[in-house]
């Protein structure tokens, strides 16, 4: 008896979502780059399947193709490689494109991580801290 291997579909508008957001760049952001709105870019980002034109638009103004937003692995990781020409009057990085626009919206996710274990920390400390507070009370009603 074979068993067949069942594969999902697709779902383009996830594999959009998981781009955008790999790429540091908001729904607002986005939406304003296509001429459309915040509503209508997670209106296709929750459709399993997104016309060709309209994932061109989106890979053009996110500076990828859209091989690459179709190609996305199932595993959850996306690697972004990223190459600056800097030489003069080149129209991609002059700011009036995506790619301009999209060069200030990065930042270290490191830092991001770091901010969240320091919250975590103080959120952990300020636990403890009340635990320790309802020990001595406790403490001070028995005796």
């Amino acid at each position: 008896m074979e068993i067949a291997e069942r594969k999902r579909p697709i779902h383009l508008g996830d594999h959009v979502r998981r781009m955008r957001t790999a790429l540091g760049v908001k729904q607002a952001t986005l939406a304003t780059e296509l001429g459309t709105t915040q509503q209508n870019i997670s209106r296709i980002e929750q459709e399993e399947d997104v016309d060709d034109v309209t994932l061109g638009k989106i890979a053009s103004a996110l500076g990828v193709s859209a091989e690459a937003i179709k190609n996305i692995p199932e595993d959850g990781h996306v690697f972004i490689q990223t190459l600056h020409d800097n030489s003069v009057g080149n129209a991609s990085n002059s700011g009036s494109g995506p790619a301009g626009s999209f060069s200030q919206c990065t930042f270290n996710p490191l830092d991001k991580i770091m901010e969240l274990l320091d919250e975590n920390r103080k959120l952990y400390e300020r636990l403890l801290a009340s635990e320790r507070e309802k020990i001595e009370i406790l403490k001070q009603q028995k005796g």
